[in-house]
């Protein structure tokens, strides 16, 4: 069972239009989220909406596969071996939502397909839907939720907009008017937000929104994350989900909140309330399935070198194959409410990370443990991260891509296409990077030796 594009029919893509029209909408962007989750795509006026739901909005084929600096890279099926040919974006008219710091404009979140109609399996978006599919095929829906951190510093000077680390002080979540403003900004934007606060880094914040089901909960943290960005600079500042941005400060993290729902009865299938934590047999194997497969899912949780300068040991960034109950130091943490809200959170990913791919790796690695019947190993006693006998996660880049070119049962579940598009275009990525010279190399060596 495979994720599907929307089929625009001459009635759909008229009743799209329509609709925009009727808020006023005068130009919509089409947007999809490309191998980092960064938003690409083209504005459209409304005069023109309608012809291109209904036929598709050509863009450049490789658009979803460039690489962090919009390099198309070779051998992966996207680029010149198909004559670098076009694709066709197809808008998903459940994901309109208003871009409120541009005036009468709308964005439309869009999948993309080859001319024959082929769907484009590498892009994150579709990934997503085929592992979605898959738990669908098993009985299961999936509830979500994406959390961020992340810095704002002033756009001309790069500095924090503030020193110390004062996590949680109300008086700094409310001394900026440009952050009261992106609160509004947010909600406007269709992003239902739940709580907001300073974090633990001088100008790090968090902004929480609500859980959502299925592609539902990725289509929001895409939106999220690209209007942060995107409206705190009209405000002088700039917003940055860059893992580790400052050496010796807090990391920024993108925690992954997740559970199972029966499709039948609706009823959250992790729960078991005779259970002393609150944990169905279900949500063990589910657990185990995911600290099996953590190593090769450290490549999609942590998918640049930046990335791994956060997983350090004592950082609440969790290091090695862990799980605990409400242990913030495990990789994955349970959050035995013991109630219908019986979820897991794993701590590991990283701000930088794509919010399709993080829930795909995930939710397949979960359903490989539920399929295999995995029995969890009994938790230990003590902080995880404290712990040396567990084994250690990937903490460089190559050891991290190593693992997931050796996880087959994992690379199947996210399907051979866009197993080879990503490692490749990270291989090609992290060896770019590694031909730069830092500036801390320069510095050591360059005039005393």
């Amino acid at each position: 069972m495979a994720g599907e594009i929307f089929r625009h029919t001459a009635e759909t893509a008229r009743e799209l239009a329509t609709e925009l029209r009727e808020n006023s909408v005068e130009f919509v962007r089409f947007e999809l989220p490309d191998l980092a989750g960064l938003s690409r795509g083209k504005t459209v006026p409304i005069a023109h909406v309608e012809d291109y739901a209904l036929n598709g909005l050509n863009l450049y084929g490789g658009t979803v596969t460039l690489d962090t600096n919009s390099i198309p890279i070779q051998g992966i099926g996207y680029n010149e071996d198909v004559n670098f040919a076009d694709c066709l974006m197809v808008p998903d008219p459940e994901t309109v939502s208003n871009v409120p710091w541009l005036a009468n404009t709308a964005r439309v979140i869009c999948d993309t397909k080859w001319y024959d109609g082929r769907p484009q399996q590498a892009a994150p978006r579709m990934v997503l839907k085929n592992v979605l599919a898959a738990a669908a095929a098993m009985g299961y829906g999936v509830k979500m939720g994406h959390e961020y951190e992340f810095y704002v510093v002033d756009a001309a000077t790069r500095q924090p907009l503030y020193s110390g680390q004062p996590i949680f002080v109300t008086a700094v979540t409310h001394r900026y008017p440009q952050m009261e403003k992106l609160l509004r900004v947010l909600q406007a934007s269709g992003v239902d937000m739940i709580t907001a606060n300073g974090e633990f880094g001088p100008g790090q914040w968090e902004l929480n929104f609500a859980a959502l089901n299925g592609i539902a909960a990725a289509d929001r943290a895409f939106v999220f994350k690209n209007t942060v960005k995107e409206f705190l600079r009209t405000e002088g500042l700039l917003a940055t989900f860059m893992t580790k941005p400052y050496k010796g400060i807090s990391g920024s993290c993108s925690h992954f909140h997740v559970s199972l729902y029966d499709l039948e009865s609706g009823e959250n299938v992790f729960l078991d309330a005779g259970d002393q934590d609150g944990m169905s047999g279900l949500m063990k194997s589910f657990v185990q399935g995911i600290l099996d497969h953590a190593p090769a899912a450290q490549a999609l949780w942590n998918p640049t070198p930046n990335c791994y300068r956060r997983i350090r040991p004592g950082t609440f960034a969790p290091s090695n194959v862990s799980w605990g109950v409400e242990d913030r130091s495990a990789s994955v943490r349970i959050k035995a409410s013991k109630d219908k809200r019986q979820h897991l959170e794993v701590r590991v990913p990283s701000a930088l990370s794509n919010p399709y791919l993080t829930a795909a790796a995930t939710i397949a690695a979960g359903l490989l443990g539920v399929k295999a019947n995995a029995e969890l190993a009994p938790e230990r006693a003590g902080l995880k991260e404290s712990d040396p006998s567990f084994a250690k996660l990937p903490t460089e880049m190559h050891e991290s891509l190593a693992a997931f070119a050796a996880d087959a049962a994992l690379g199947e579940m996210l399907g051979a296409e866009f197993v080879k598009v990503f490692s490749t275009v990270k291989a090609a990525e992290m060896m770019r990077l590694r031909d730069e010279i830092p500036a801390a190399e320069t510095n050591e060596y360059f005039e005393l030796y």
